[in-house]
């Protein structure tokens, strides 16, 4: 064990896993107990979605964070609430109506509409898995359905049953009248017809392991037994047991569950466990700033991402101040792609646990060749040349960049990269694009780019690819010192107004901004950026 695990919070990096982190092992260390167990919730009636990646990314980076601060062991569990009751078919499955049919009952007794797993839950804990496999998260799946009846909860559950009372005295307060008359934290499975049901227990006898209840059709009394998987818990108080029985040391939860949280710990001590380590993130926001929802449809799904960016930037995207709500559209892509990349060569020149790319790649960096040039002047580039061949976009940057080959996938990203802007532009950039003619003004600023260009031509091709790049912005700032442009800085001296560079944007690239001008036209090349610059010139002639 580290000898900072006795004081977790000495020399600590400034990094929130770390933060996290610290709170696990001053809760291990209170208990005694050697090995911290980590858990995320999932519930299998839907597909997994980008929160389900933002959750499971988030915990395992306190996870490793948690081992690099102590040394002691951990485990990370994936539990999904597989043994719920199916509420409403989904919308995005086949045979509907076959499963309208089995409404209510387990989503473990239900058949799959997809035809290739014993169940419908068991379909949907398969894509968890291999979902999580995907991104090669390490975890151990554990199935509710599995775990009540093999009789790992049948401790807990009779724990509950003798404190009935005590878990019903914490959740009636918050129903409604109606509810609040049916309610108890068992929900027994109806032996004829396999529904998990919602009735009040008439009787509630641990002793003799036994829930008494009425079918609220025909008013038969029943008696379920409270272990062997024949009952579960209602969803606060399943938390809460989960959280006792298996003694889960830290979870995470949105910010739509704060109360469920205070609820369930409640129970979970009422149990006579301590609840975990808690971690609430804000939800995500859309374009608008109102808050994703699957049924509006609003949101931006993980196949979406990955259509357009690497796992890595939507890593990226949700390091960063978890607990500060975050907007969620297709427009924040390229920044997080690069900042990605530029966190990334931080790394490889630093191992700085207070970088995002610390805690993706677990504090060592992947053995990959650096992109040549960023993913926001690729898109640019891409833009310009209106192609939607990736090979084509990868032979103007091996034109810049002779050492981009591409001729090793795995270590190279830049043809991986040239696939996602050819998506992105094909899907966002070109609908958009829309070119204007320059002003007179703009007019006569771009006559002495394109003359300035071409003077300085051969010079400015013979220096390498950066200085190129500043070599030729210099030559931009140069032509834009002129009147409407003219911006006089705090020292007196003259620079450029940001309005000469939205017309270099709008007026030859089409679009509202864009890169460092001089890195595009180095990419470019100048012959291609004179070419567009006469185009413009032609355009304000007509």
């Amino acid at each position: 064990m580290n000898s900072d695990a006795a004081h977790p919070r000495s020399n600590l990096p400034k990094a929130w896993p770390f933060e996290e982190a610290a709170k696990v092992a001053e809760r291990l260390g209170a208990s005694g107990r050697g090995e911290a167990l980590f858990e995320t919730g999932y519930g299998p009636s839907g597909l997994p979605h980008i929160g389900t990646f933002g959750e499971v990314a988030r915990t395992t980076w306190v996870r490793r964070a948690f081992t690099r601060l102590t040394g002691l062991p951990s485990r990370l569990l994936a539990f999904s609430d597989d043994m719920d009751g199916l509420r409403k078919v989904p919308d995005n499955v086949p045979n509907r109506e076959a499963l309208a049919g089995h409404l209510g009952k387990p989503l473990t007794a239900i058949p799959d509409p997809f035809g290739t797993h014993e169940s419908f839950g068991a379909h949907n804990n398969a894509r968890l898995r291999a979902f999580l496999d995907a991104f090669g998260f390490e975890y151990e799946f554990a199935s509710a359905t599995d775990y009540y009846r093999s009789g790992r909860f049948d401790a807990a559950l009779l724990r509950m049953a003798e404190r009935h009372e005590a878990v019903r005295g914490v959740i009636l307060p918050t129903l409604g009248p109606e509810r609040r008359a049916t309610y108890s934290p068992f929900l027994p499975i109806h032996p004829r017809t396999g529904i998990v049901m919602q009735v009040p227990m008439e009787e509630v006898r641990p002793a003799d392991d036994l829930l008494v209840w009425r079918d609220p059709d025909g008013g038969e009394r029943h008696g379920t037994r409270i272990t062997g998987g024949h009952c579960k818990a209602q969803w606060k108080a399943d938390w809460a047991l989960r959280w006792f029985a298996l003694g889960v040391d830290y979870e995470m939860s949105g910010k739509d569950l704060i109360d469920s949280v205070k609820l369930s710990s409640q129970v979970c001590r009422i149990l006579g466990g301590e609840p975990p380590v808690g971690f609430t993130y804000e939800l995500f926001l859309d374009e608008g700033g109102q808050k994703i929802s699957k049924s509006k449809g609003n949101g931006l799904t993980i196949e979406e991402w990955l259509r357009y960016a690497p796992p890595e930037s939507l890593a990226q995207f949700m390091y960063p101040a978890p607990q500060r709500a975050k907007r969620l559209f297709f427009d924040v892509i390229p920044r997080a792609v690069d900042d990605y990349g530029a966190n990334l060569e931080r790394l490889r020149a630093d191992p700085d646990p207070a970088n995002p790319a610390w805690h993706i790649h677990n504090g060592a960096a992947p053995d990959t060749a650096p992109s040549p040039v960023p993913f926001s002047l690729l898109l640019n580039l891409v833009a310009v040349l209106g192609s939607d061949d990736p090979e084509h976009l990868l032979g103007y940057v091996r034109r810049y960049a002779p050492e981009a080959t591409g001729a090793d996938p795995a270590r190279d990203p830049l043809p991986a990269l040239c696939r996602y802007a050819v998506n992105y532009y094909k899907d966002f950039i070109e609908p958009r694009k829309r070119r204007r003619a320059p002003t007179p003004a703009e007019a006569e600023g771009l006559r002495a780019l394109m003359a300035a260009l071409r003077e300085r031509a051969g010079d400015l091709e013979a220096l390498p690819p950066d200085d190129r790049a500043r070599a030729i912005q210099d030559v931009v700032y140069d032509a834009g010192r002129r009147e409407p442009f003219l911006d006089v800085g705090k020292e007196g001296r003259p620079g450029v107004s940001r309005a000469w560079f939205n017309a270099l944007y709008q007026v030859l690239l089409g679009q509202p901004e864009g890169p460092r001008f001089g890195s595009f036209v180095a990419l470019y090349g100048i012959p291609g950026t004179v070419g567009l610059i006469e185009t413009a010139l032609a355009r304000e002639a007509a």
